[in-house]
């Protein structure tokens, strides 16, 4: 039985994966590094940090510290300014996620930066019904590693102790995940998984092990979590 879900953010809370690839394309066009469509889906899971090494060597490029701050910088005032007048939220996502805040422990996975999550959150009033919030401050590894589930099932599981409950397995904890990369995550720490296809089609979340995949989170109530996912 589903006692706690963890959202992905990118592509999951926020449909910002365009606004995202549009911000980058303009960073990286000025520091003469090209980036293609399918080059920044191919890096998906990744952090910004990792993520622009990432899109440097694809081209052949050094990248030093300054350069790497100064390609930071512009990024985030770039994607900040993006969704300045208007967050770019999932339809019926702030529904869903109030329902469940009932019934399930919520927790937010992701590969963003705190910031930016809780700059997002607090603009939703989302913040206060998230139990655990892991960014990329908070592991050194990107997903398809679990480092970021572990440590968002192990944070959770010392909350619960500390409040004198018993601490949750694996496999009571859905991940909510847009990627293929996110999804491998989720699986290696034996956490159920629901793919979302805001990003990627079902076919490439299914081959990465997602257990069910769905068109929208709007489609879904606390019951139907409870029904899908009563086995295991």
């Amino acid at each position: 039985m589903i006692a706690a879900i963890f959202f992905d953010f990118n592509g999951v809370i926020i449909d910002d994966e365009p606004l995202q690839l549009a911000a980058a394309r303009e960073v990286l066009q000025a520091a003469g590094v090209t980036l293609s469509e399918q080059d920044y889906y191919d890096a998906l899971g990744m952090d910004d940090v990792t993520f622009f090494r990432f899109a440097f060597q694809r081209n052949g490029r050094d990248l030093d510290d300054a350069t790497l701050a100064a390609v930071l910088a512009r990024f985030t005032e770039l994607h900040r300014a993006s969704v300045k007048d208007e967050l770019p939220l999932f339809p019926g996502l702030v529904t869903f996620i109030k329902a469940a805040a009932r019934h399930f422990q919520l927790g937010l996975v992701s590969m963003a930066r705190r910031d930016y999550i809780t700059h997002v959150l607090d603009r939703a009033h989302l913040t206060d019904l998230f139990t655990v919030i892991i960014s990329a401050e908070d592991v050194t590894a990107c997903k398809p590693d679990p480092a970021c589930y572990t440590a968002a099932l192990q944070r959770l599981n010392e909350q619960r102790r500390h409040n004198g409950n018993q601490p949750l397995a694996p496999a009571a904890c859905l991940a909510i995940e847009d990627s293929p990369p996110g999804i491998k995550s989720a699986r290696a720490t034996g956490l159920r998984t629901l793919g979302v296809t805001n990003t990627v089609q079902a076919a490439a979340l299914r081959a990465a092990g997602a257990e069910v995949v769905t068109a929208n989170l709007a489609d879904w109530t606390v019951d139907a979590v409870r029904h899908v996912y009563s086995e295991g």
